[in-house]
């Protein structure tokens, strides 16, 4: 492990003791192998004047929820050393009490809550302190040997810390082992924690720093020289499966959950280890993992829903061997052991599921280190139990914003480069849906960018190109709930008897064949979907056709018969299927402002006239459509199936 300290960019956070708190607090957290989503923490020791001008000793420690990768200046909490040095002093502290103290003894009331480590930081008598969950450390301690390899490592120059619960207990034992210890000219320059980490200290920030970068380095030698190499193997990735494991995940997680397959080399290499069904499934790296990925993973085995099945329970029977008045959290596990395929990571949200693989995939690698060097012994299992029923760690998972209605969901829209088709997929995605956007548009991906989807360039009249499609929302996503099938032509306006039969033909392919060639590669997914649906758009002209527009009018009359025997094929597999019809939509790309005048004209209306000449005399837009999408796949329309809804404003010829 190398140190990342640069003289340059040092500089640029300022001299003072704080910005270089801020400085090397970054460079742990660019570090995987030490920090992960949150993990870790940092505090500077500083004097400073108060409103009153009064000196004033401070620690400033990272604050709860902020990641140390991005933290800045506000994410330090300055919380007074005399109320920390005093709170050490007691016999003991309820968390509850310990968090009101350590808010009431901060200067500045806008910081965020000081971190539960607050009271050791205080007392570890040097200006800066730094601890990680490093992968070494865990590697080398999470073993019957952990204490006697890190006596050997390290010998006096770190004090070895029994696991004890973070926090308050935490504080009083390391109180207790420093207590009247000169650590300066004892040489102590760090503390390992068994099973748990490392923390350095100096009084300088970049030599406390590169203490840590050091201890880890040490570790990972000592390791390497035991000839320890990770296995890979080549994966055999099963889309179908991985879409049937995603839904029965998510029932028992309650939501839909975004799967994440990592089908890399070493990955698959480490599902199928030899007995990785035992070892692999232990415990965490460190316990404050347990609350994103709980205690373990699960092992998946040929039947996967039994498996997955005999995770929840086995779950359940774990709770219920430590419970003391918790109410049990959901029984589905965050991640998976899958031989053959490699590891799955779950989550409500991409975000979280790409938070639970880093974990995942850091702890495969150390594990199988672990194994490999001495045997994997992490935390019994009651200890990881009081972390992850912790109020205090269940708390930074409770601060997340209100579920939205499609929230892990994933929808694959066609068309949405534009006009009707964006709206949608930007209704879909304001309401928590992963989307996956195809269109001809060469601009897609960047559209689709704007709404935080993915565009894919597709000609949908082409087979291999929407399986391709298809099956990259699967691998990446785990599958696919939302189908909202919109790709579709306005041909030129042409009677019947001088119509060019290309122009015929090109409307059927594209508003009607490409509808069913999706329907056919995406459906077998679509039934191992959450709540699925798809949706279709049509038009007015199915039910009220004008003279010229009998290629438009033909197509989706047709495509809303596909839609209705769709909705009889798929009811028994519990698939709404439902179509839209808009009308007079003009804010699109095909209404130029010299179409609407020309059309309006025709009329004998003003432009705005024509936009509102339905029977409520109100303008339709594209958001007007893409809103009614959204709700036609939400639990609103759990119960519809075979609907047509128009969206017109109120058309006398259709009513």
């Amino acid at each position: 492990m190398q140190s990342l300290w640069n003289d340059q960019e040092a500089a640029t956070f300022g001299t003072d003791l704080l910005g270089q708190r801020v400085y090397t607090s970054r460079l742990l957290g660019r570090n995987p192998a030490l920090v992960l989503h949150g993990g870790g923490n940092t505090s500077v020791k500083v004097t400073e004047k108060d409103y009153f001008g009064d000196d004033v000793e401070l620690c400033y420690v990272k604050g709860s929820g902020w990641d140390l990768a991005t933290i800045e200046r506000a994410g330090f909490s300055p919380v007074r050393m005399d109320a920390l040095i005093k709170m050490s002093k007691l016999a003991t502290m309820s968390d509850e009490d310990m968090v009101l103290q350590q808010r009431a003894a901060m200067t500045n009331p806008n910081a965020p809550t000081a971190s539960i480590e607050a009271i050791l930081h205080a007392i570890l008598p040097f200006k800066f302190v730094d601890h990680s969950h490093a992968n070494a450390i865990s590697a080398l301690t999470c073993n019957a040997d952990g204490e006697a390899r890190v006596k050997e490592i390290y010998g006096s120059r770190v004090i070895i810390v029994p696991y004890v619960m973070p926090g308050f207990i935490l504080a009083k034992t390391v109180a207790e082992l420093i207590a009247g210890r000169d650590l300066r000219k004892e040489g102590i320059q760090g503390m390992v924690l068994l099973k748990h980490g490392l923390f350095t200290f100096d009084d300088d920030a970049r030599k406390s720093y590169e203490l840590h970068i050091e201890m880890v380095t040490m570790a990972e030698d000592y390791l390497a020289k035991k000839g320890a190499k990770p296995a890979t193997a080549a994966s055999t990735t099963d889309l179908m499966a991985l879409a049937k494991l995603r839904q029965a995940v998510s029932k028992r997680r309650g939501f839909p959950q975004i799967a994440r397959l990592n089908a890399s080399p070493e990955a698959v290499g480490y599902a199928n280890l030899a007995n990785v069904a035992t070892f692999g499934t232990r415990g965490p790296l460190t316990p404050d993992h347990s609350i994103r990925t709980k205690r373990a993973p699960a092992f998946i085995g040929e039947d996967l829903d039994a498996s997955v099945q005999s995770y929840a329970d086995e779950y359940a029977a774990y709770f219920n061997r430590h419970a003391s008045g918790q109410t049990m959290l959901d029984p589905a596990p965050r991640f998976a052991i899958w031989p053959g395929q490699g590891i799955v990571s779950f989550g409500d949200t991409l975000k979280d599921a790409k938070i639970v693989a880093d974990i995942a995939e850091s702890t495969a690698a150390t594990v199988q280190l672990g194994e490999s060097v001495g045997g994997w012994e992490p935390l019994p299992e009651k200890d990881i139990f009081e972390i992850e029923y912790w109020d205090l760690e269940q708390a930074k998972l409770r601060k997340g914003p209100a579920r939205k209605v499609h929230q892990g969901k994933v929808a694959l829209v066609t068309g949405c480069a534009a006009g009707i088709g964006f709206a949608i997929a930007e209704s879909l995605a304001e309401q928590g849906a992963q989307v996956v956007g195809l269109d001809i548009d060469k601009e897609i991906p960047e559209i689709m960018k704007k709404i935080g989807a993915v565009g894919i360039v597709v000609n949908l009249t082409e087979d291999q190109p929407v399986q391709d499609a298809i099956d990259f929302a699967v691998r990446e996503y785990g599958g696919i709930d939302i189908v909202v099938s919109n790709a579709g032509i306005f041909p030129k306006n042409d009677p019947l008897d001088t119509m060019a039969q290309g122009d015929w033909d090109r409307t059927i392919m594209i508003n009607l064949t490409s509808h069913q060639k999706l329907m056919n590669k995406v459906i077998p997914y679509v039934k191992q979907g959450i709540d699925a649906s798809i949706i279709f758009v049509g038009s007015r002209n199915f039910k009220a056709p004008g003279p010229g527009a009998s290629a438009y009018s033909c197509s989706k009359a047709a495509l809303t018969q596909l839609c209705r025997v769709a909705a009889l094929e798929l009811a028994p597999h519990k698939i709404r299927v439902n179509i839209v019809h808009p009308d007079a939509v003009f804010d699109t790309k095909l209404w130029t402002p010299e179409a609407l005048l020309k059309s309006a004209s025709r009329y004998g209306m003003t432009v705005e006239e024509y936009k509102t000449k339905n029977l409520m005399k109100v303008e339709i837009k594209s958001k007007d459509i893409g809103n009614m999408v959204s709700a036609m796949a939400s639990p609103l329309f759990a119960k519809v199936t075979g609907a047509q809804i128009p969206v017109d404003g109120g058309n006398d010829r259709v009513i």
